[in-house]
Order: C-alpha cells, then structure tokens, then sequence
C-alpha cells in the first residue's frame, strides 16, 4: 500500500510555496519522494522551504515568480524543466484576496485577483499540461475553496476565481484524462494561513465559523497534506475532474 503514495523519482512544481498551504504541499511531496520546484516572490522564503525539502533527502530549487505578472510564467516553467527534465506534477497553490463589498469593489482589485488566481493557474496547467500530454503522463492539483460552492461575504473576486478553478479543474479533466493527465482540485476549508488573517482577528466571525466545523478547530497547512500526495500519486489513478473538500466537515454541516 505504501508504494501507492511513493512520487520517489517525479518532479512538482508548486506556486505560492514560501508559505502556508504551498508550504506544506512542498514538503508533503518531497517527503513522498519527489523533486520540488518552488516558486514565488519571497526568495528568502523559499530558500528556507527547500533546505527543509532537502533535508528530506530530494532535490529542491527556487524561482522568484510573481505568477500575476503573467508574461513571467513560460520562463519559470522553462527554469523548472531545464533543472529537472520534466515536470509530472503541478500544484496551482498561489493565490490572494482582497476583501471589500461588492457595490464597493474596484476594477483594479477584481482584475488582480482573477490575474492570480485564475488567469495564472490556467496559464501553468497550460504551460506544464502541453508536456504532460505529449508524455502521456501528468498530475495537476488546483487549490479550489469553499467558496467554489458558496458565495462568502465581501470577497467577489475570490469566489468568481474559485469558482473559475472549479470549472477549468472539470474541463481540463475532460479534455486531458485521455492523454494520462488528471486534473483534480482541493477545495479548503478555513485554514490558519496569511490569506484568513483578518477573519482569525475577528473573534466574532472567527467563533461563529469556528461554530459551524463539524471538527470543532480551523485547520493548519498540515492538514492539507495528506490530500496532496494522493492526488499526486498512483493512488488516485483513477480520479479525475475532482474537486475534493478538506474542511473539517464544512459542507457537510
């Protein structure tokens, strides 16, 4: 049963990696076995990520990417292969959110967060999936939300993005399945992380989420882990266009 799990010998790469949930994805899959590329905007950061994926006894690099400046994308993928040979897994994990009403919400803040969110996942799977296709062979792990199946409150951006990730995760599945490539999404919960903060600050909306969590906690990167790994190895071989929920038992509350 182990060796369902085992990526010993593919390369990730991992968008958003220097912290949070691109963190523990990284080190997830290097403690599965695979080489991981890591990308972001925070250099120092991910240098500290990948000693700790090293230690784990793979092989690890960085690439300072700010994936919303979109025509970055191709040379960071390219950084990746030419380091590596080629890529079998993706985790589209960077992401951000910009909170205001919706009468109120400007141009340029919705603009961004499709960039990133979106527009920048879609442009990865695009850029890695080509090779994956021709190779027959490809893992790609969008990071969806919960709020691919609900609105939120004060975040339009982030849940017309969301819910986007959900769709393109379905119609990439559907076109690319047949070539060896699945295409799957993790849709989480509500997690410690940088991009919650100012709900954890506000205690009132912290308890009454907190409230509604069948686990009785929000969840913390490591949470997320188990979830990357079979979606990235031969143990979901057979799982395809999935958006799989880990959220403490959210949706099902």
């Amino acid at each position: 049963m182990p060796t369902l799990f085992d990526c010993s010998g593919r390369t990730a790469i991992i968008t958003g990696a220097s912290r949070g949930l691109g963190a523990a994805a990284a080190q997830a899959l290097a403690g599965a076995g695979a080489n991981v590329a890591l990308v972001g905007r925070d250099l120092g950061a991910l240098e500290e990520q990948a000693s700790l994926a090293e230690a784990q006894g793979v092989t690890a690099m960085t690439i300072v990417c700010d994936v919303g400046h979109h025509h970055e994308i191709p040379a960071a993928v390219a950084k990746a292969r030419a380091c590596f040979g080629a890529i079998d897994i993706l985790v589209n994990n960077a992401g951000i959110i910009r909170r205001s009403p919706a009468e109120q919400y400007s141009l340029e803040d919705w603009n961004d967060v499709i960039g990133v969110n979106t527009t920048a996942a879609f442009l990865m799977a695009q850029e890695t999936g080509r090779e994956m296709i021709a190779r027959g062979y490809g893992r790609i792990i969008n990071i969806a939300s919960l709020l691919s199946f609900s609105g939120g409150l004060n975040v339009v951006a982030y849940t017309a993005s969301k819910s986007a990730i959900a769709g393109v995760t379905r119609a990439l599945a559907n076109e690319w399945g047949r070539h060896g490539v699945n295409v799957n999404a993790i849709a989480p919960g509500y997690f410690h992380t940088d991009a919650t903060a100012a709900l954890q600050q506000n205690t009132e909306r912290y308890n009454a989420l907190l409230a509604r969590i069948p686990a009785g906690r929000w969840g913390d990167p490591a949470d997320l882990q188990g979830a990357i790994v079979f979606l990235a190895s031969a143990a979901s071989t057979y799982v395809n266009g999935h958006i799989l929920a880990v959220d403490g038992g959210w949706m099902a509350a």
